[in-house]
């Protein structure tokens, strides 16, 4: 086991109705829930972050925009595309956050970092 959790955010509707209407070349093909949900980042954060529903929501209300810039990159990187007031609201709207307590590390490799 190692000492973090783990966030997944669930894309919802709204957040699928942006991805495919913001396509700016028009030739990927449209997506859907399922196929939008197949393999969602996971974020990795402190344990005590989110050991209770009250600290969860108070990590999600300081770290959202990050969160939601993250994921709206990862589709189109052109910010102009994205909607340009995010909210915490919006955030929900988008998003179902999971949040998981328990990772269990199989490979016994030291985790590194590809971006380095």
């Amino acid at each position: 086991m190692i000492n973090r959790a783990a966030v997944i955010l669930v894309y919802k509707k709204p957040a699928l109705d942006w991805v495919n209407e913001s396509d700016p070349s028009g030739k990927n093909p449209e997506m859907t829930i399922e196929s939008i949900n197949e393999d969602n980042t996971v974020y990795l954060i402190r344990p005590e972050e989110a050991d209770t529903p009250d600290a969860l929501n108070q990590w999600i209300k300081l770290n959202y925009k990050i969160l939601f810039e993250n994921e709206l990159e990862s589709w189109y990187m052109d910010d102009r595309l994205w909607p340009q007031k995010r909210t915490l609201k919006m955030f929900r709207e988008w998003f179902k956050v999971e949040w998981h307590s328990v990772i269990e590390d199989t490979v016994g490799d030291p985790i590194g970092d590809d971006e380095s």
